[in-house]
């Protein structure tokens, strides 16, 4: 006689939808900041200082939003608080270097203002959703 354990699945479909299209943001993002900095070094009087210090925040954000999208994507579809904890943690420095992008950057353009509040919207979300989905892990008894 074969037993099947009913397991309830808590992996929230609305935080999964947005990891993913965060991903696809991402992509487009990092990819039009990469050119608007080749814009901006060749139209505008670009400090080389500046310029280098942005672009090796711009890595350094692409490796973090990686980092972050892999942590929330595998913790909500293996239903562990503990990664998808980090990806919220990972979530802070983020946040600060989208509104360094938006608002501290030497110049800002408007593109890169729209795109970044954009990101800020998503962030804001996936931290809600988020928050509420660890809650509920936290709360389910997995054995």
């Amino acid at each position: 006689m074969l037993l099947l354990n009913k397991v309830s699945q808590l992996s929230s479909t609305p935080l999964q939808i947005l990891f993913h299209l965060n991903g696809w943001y991402f992509a487009a993002f990092f990819i039009a900041e990469i050119l608007m900095f080749i814009y901006k070094g060749v139209i505008l009087p670009y400090p080389q200082a500046n310029l280098i210090l942005d672009v090796v925040l711009l890595l350094l954000f692409l490796g973090l939003e990686t980092l972050r999208l892999f942590y929330g994507w595998k913790g909500n579809l293996c239903q562990r608080s503990l990664a998808l904890f980090v990806s919220v943690a990972v979530l802070v420095p983020c946040a600060v270097l989208s509104v360094y992008y938006l608002l501290l950057q030497t110049f800002v353009l408007r593109l890169e203002f729209v795109l970044n509040a954009v990101l800020l919207c998503f962030y804001s979300f996936e931290l809600l959703l988020g928050l509420m989905t660890i809650s509920v892990f936290s709360r389910a008894n997995v054995y």
